[in-house]
């Protein structure tokens, strides 16, 4: 991943920007010398996006095989919810 100071992003707008992801799928924004952001194509977002979904998917797949849910109501499931946190 490439680098993008704020003082670029000041300076240069959208231009720094697409200058950086012309040839990389990200770049990462940097303040006072510290990584803090993450700039990308709206198309790449969506793909990490969807990526995350279908792991999220595949993880309750798995936890529905292992038998790891609770049946019950929203009211059952908020109270054993709420023993938890205390």
């Amino acid at each position: 991943m490439s680098n993008l100071t704020a003082n670029d992003l000041k300076t240069k707008g959208i231009a720094a920007i697409e200058a950086v992801l012309a040839d990389r799928p990200e770049a990462i924004v940097s303040v006072r010398g510290k990584e803090r952001f993450v700039v990308m194509e709206i198309a790449q977002y969506h793909h990490l996006r969807e990526c995350e979904l279908e792991a999220a998917l595949a993880e309750t797949k798995t936890d529905i095989a292992a038998g790891r849910f609770n049946k019950g109501t929203a009211a059952a499931h908020v109270k054993r919810v709420k023993k938890t946190a205390a």
